[in-house]
């Protein structure tokens, strides 16, 4: 879907008509975080799929009568390129090099993106293996963020993400949605935070605000002490195998700086119809699986001016080390690295990325 948010618009030859001008409808307009009321329908603001997460785009042309109408596809991601700033043993490729290797394509028959690690070089125990992280060129203040994927990297090793970030890590905040390493069995939710004010989670009131178990309550981070303040779900098919096997799902993220954050995973079976006719309501979704009220964090003060990632790193400060022994998978992360055939499955299938206002 291409809105004209998103697009060039040039009209010829009837320049007398459209002023002789061309014009630029920014994609990338800053987004105000508001009150969102209850019962409230969201409205999509921008979709992301297919060829959307690539640049130089061929344009689309249409030709009306005397008027030639060229659509000019923006920047909407970024391949970043080089080391893993967590310490991974990838190098991310740049667009032209992760299309050429295979790691970055779309599926002609779904328009699906995938986006993979390489599994066919020879790369030596402890090396680094061609991954790929994507990064949005817009960033957000709040909303209702939606990520649809059928297949998400497996196997011991890996580490892959969807997930936020603010300027200056980690003063403006980090919001891990999707993330888990090695054979995790359920997704895990984090939110880092790096300013002065007090930002906890905890199930409050007795009342049951969220269904995922909590995994620490301190959502400050620091580079050497950035576990944050987890949750992890419950149900098995949010996450690695359990999700392929369920031909994956929907992760749902509802920023609301005046009530707080709340995230949930549907199931493909389990997909809200409110959601598939993008036109949702999470007001009627059920308890969330994870959920961080605004009475125990200032969200506006530790989260703005958030960029959407996507990415597979392998080992690293997290899959690797202790958390890779107690895994069980088999020897080393780093002697891991070497096996190709390992990362055959680590790779995304992404049908679409929606943030809806």
């Amino acid at each position: 879907m291409h809105s004209f948010s998103k697009l060039f618009l040039v009209a010829l030859p009837f320049t007398a008509v459209v002023d002789g001008g061309s014009y630029w409808y920014s994609h990338h307009r800053r987004t105000v975080a508001r009150s969102q009321p209850v019962g409230k329908t969201y409205m999509i603001e921008d979709l992301y799929q297919g060829d959307d997460f690539f640049k130089d785009v061929p344009p689309i042309v249409f030709q009306l009568v005397s008027w030639l109408i060229v659509f000019h596809s923006l920047s909407d991601w970024t391949f970043e390129v080089g080391a893993d700033p967590t310490g991974g043993n990838v190098i991310y490729q740049s667009q032209s090099d992760a299309q050429s290797k295979g790691l970055a394509y779309v599926n002609p028959c779904d328009n699906s993106l995938v986006l993979a690690v390489d599994s066919t070089s020879t790369v030596a125990a402890g090396g680094q293996r061609a991954s790929v992280r994507i990064i949005s060129e817009k960033s957000y203040d709040g909303g209702l963020f939606i990520f649809d994927a059928s297949f998400m990297p497996v196997g011991c090793s890996t580490w892959p993400s969807f997930w936020t970030v603010g300027p200056n890590w980690p003063m403006g905040g980090e919001i891990d949605i999707v993330e888990g390493v090695n054979n995790q069995a359920t997704n895990q939710m984090t939110l880092h935070t790096g300013t002065n004010q007090t930002c906890i989670n905890e199930q409050t009131n007795g009342t049951q605000q969220f269904t995922g178990q909590i995994l620490g309550t301190n959502c400050h981070s620091a580079k050497h002490a950035d576990s944050g303040c987890g949750i992890e779900d419950t149900d098995t098919r949010s996450f690695g195998y359990g999700f392929n096997n369920a031909e994956g799902g929907v992760f749902a993220l509802l920023w609301d700086d005046s009530t707080g954050m709340s995230m949930w995973h549907f199931a493909r079976v389990d997909i809200p119809a409110d959601l598939i006719a993008q036109m949702p309501k999470p007001s009627t979704w059920g308890t969330p699986a994870g959920f961080w009220s605004s009475q125990n964090c200032d969200m506006t003060t530790n989260f703005y001016d958030q960029k959407l990632i996507i990415d597979t790193t392998i080992c690293g400060e997290w899959a690797g080390r202790s958390a890779y022994a107690r895994s069980g998978c088999p020897g080393t992360c780093s002697d891991m690295v070497a096996n190709a055939t390992n990362y055959v499955d680590a790779k995304w299938v992404i049908n679409y990325v929606a943030v809806y206002q």
